[in-house]
């Protein structure tokens, strides 16, 4: 079943949901469709596209924002999908601190790379090997991050994830 972007009035990214439960809000007019997904849905009294993208009418006030969970697909996003030692594309992840020595696995430790850096790097510390990062790894921000944790990422939904930084998450 696909899925549809969900936007607050404001059009700041919300979430996820299936393709019939934006359906149902579009049809109880709690939500506009913004873009369709191009799959109709037929009935015995017509047609209807189902939606892509929605906006819903009225605000929503979200009282607690949590952390962006880390994640494979999030951290490759963050990095661009590609290796921070020498920007092969990357294909596994890497610990900067290895766990063996006390590093954590959290956003300001963890990197994507590819196979031949992260074999070569090994459970050894970035100064041994003469490496050094360009920027320091951080926890990505924003509302938009979480849409990331719903897995892949409609190409249609890009125009309104970018003003909120995740347009590498579609790359």
């Amino acid at each position: 079943m696909s899925r549809a972007l969900v936007l607050n009035a404001t059009y700041e990214p919300l979430g996820v949901v299936a393709e019939r439960r934006a359906l149902i809000l579009v049809l109880n007019v709690r939500a506009t469709m913004v873009e369709e997904s191009g799959t109709v849905l037929h009935f015995s009294g017509g047609e209807i596209a189902l939606p892509s993208v929605i906006k819903l009418n009225r605000f929503v006030r979200v009282p607690y924002r949590h952390a962006v969970p880390l994640s494979r697909r999030a951290l490759f996003a963050r990095d661009g999908g590609r290796c921070v030692y020498c920007a092969a594309p990357a294909t596994s992840i890497d610990h900067v601190i290895p766990r063996s020595r006390g590093g954590g696995h959290n956003w300001e430790n963890v990197v994507s790379a590819c196979h031949r850096c992260n074999h070569t790097k090994a459970d050894r510390p970035l100064k041994d090997l003469g490496w050094r990062l360009h920027s320091s790894p951080r926890a990505p921000v924003g509302a938009a991050w979480r849409v990331l944790g719903t897995g892949r990422t409609d190409a249609r939904w890009v125009p309104y994830l970018e003003p909120f930084g995740v347009a590498a998450a579609t790359a």
